[in-house]
């Protein structure tokens, strides 16, 4: 056993705070890390407003409550998290956006207990003068999922230190085996959030273009979001309502992939992306934007996969042209390499880095 694993061996109560409404990565990222945690002994509480995020972390055996917030600075609930904290013997408390930080994260500095505040954009943390007198004050350790993203934050936000973040790329644990099947017509899916800067458009208008050159294919979307009924729209004026297939909100979003071929990823904006780690750990072939920390776990064999943020919907049109083309064992290798990539930065890789950076 190595010395990251001894150190783990300190078992701590920790708490995770999420407030936000919608579903994103970091939600994900929670319940990953939290059920990996729990597993090696540790105590976990997920708090959260009602609703999937808490009845998914039920549903994995994790105790969780669900609970309003209000308004920022709320001292009703700010005295509510003193008690829960004190109730629970919390031992490290772990934040994800600022409304977090105005309300948990100032109950555990009443407390004395260290908080850590997981960013998962540099965009998320604001330079503003609330913003940073409130770091000064509660000192939380900034905890990311790749360098792409601490390098965003010290650019942006010059009163952080190098050595308040710390970086630990997210793993997710891959399938036991690689997939054994190419589909025929192949098919495409995303699981994104349906919001404009995830980009489906780009992919809406390249398979029009691929459909009016007489290739078949299927495009499976998973998720819901703020501009849903203007992509469904898009989808019947350029004539794909035989192609696409809107899945909506799903829980079990892997199951889902496991039964397509080829994930796309034409994002605008992104840090870590986990609907990419999560599409490599089923082994599909993955078409992506090069942006925010996609070539930190991009595989070196698939490059040409890895679409360079300053080409346009075309470029996406010709790789998604290659792949149709290209033969069932080429596609069955491509989803090989994008397997044994995920294997090596899993899930208990990343759990255990994430139990030794809490223990410290």
């Amino acid at each position: 056993m190595g010395p990251e694993a001894k150190c783990g061996q300190a078992h701590m109560n920790i708490c995770f705070v999420n407030s936000t409404n919608k579903w994103g990565g970091v939600k994900s990222w929670t319940l990953d890390v939290a059920h990996g945690l729990a597993d090696r002994g540790n105590g976990i509480l997920i708090a959260g407003r009602p609703g999937p995020f808490i009845d998914k972390a039920r549903e994995m055996g994790l105790d969780a409550l669900g609970l309003s917030f209000g308004p920022d600075f709320n001292p009703l609930r700010i005295r509510g998290f003193i008690k829960l904290f004190k109730t629970r013997k919390i031992d490290l408390v772990v934040v994800n956006v600022g409304k977090d930080m105005r309300i948990a994260g100032i109950a555990a500095k009443i407390l004395g207990i260290p908080v850590v505040h997981r960013v998962g954009l540099a965009g998320d943390m604001r330079n503003t003068y609330k913003v940073r007198l409130l770091h000064k004050w509660i000192r939380p350790r900034i905890l990311v999922p790749c360098e792409q993203i601490k390098r965003g934050l010290l650019q942006e936000l010059a009163y952080l230190k190098p050595k308040e973040i710390t970086v630990i790329l997210t793993g997710k644990e891959p399938a036991p085996s690689p997939p054994t099947t190419v589909h025929s017509p192949l098919r495409f899916i995303s699981t994104s959030q349906l919001n404009a800067d995830k980009g489906h458009k780009d992919v809406l208008e390249a398979l029009a273009e691929l459909k009016n050159k007489g290739y078949a294919f299927e495009y499976h979307i998973v998720g819901t979001g703020r501009i849903e009924a203007e992509l469904k729209s898009l989808t019947t004026s350029l004539g794909l309502d035989d192609r696409v297939t809107w899945h909506g909100f799903q829980k079990d979003v892997r199951s889902f992939l496991r039964k397509a071929d080829v994930f796309l990823l034409p994002s605008h904006r992104e840090g870590l992306p986990n609907t990419l780690l999560e599409a490599m750990a089923e082994g599909l072939v993955c078409v992506a934007r090069d942006v925010g920390g996609v070539a930190e776990v991009w595989p070196q064999d698939a490059q040409e996969l890895c679409v360079p943020f300053t080409l346009g919907p075309n470029k996406l049109g010709a790789i998604l042209n290659e792949l149709i083309c290209f033969s069932k064992d080429i596609i069955f290798e491509r989803k090989k390499l994008f397997w044994k990539t995920s294997v090596n930065s899993s899930l208990e890789k990343m759990i255990e880095k994430i139990d030794f950076f809490f223990t410290q």
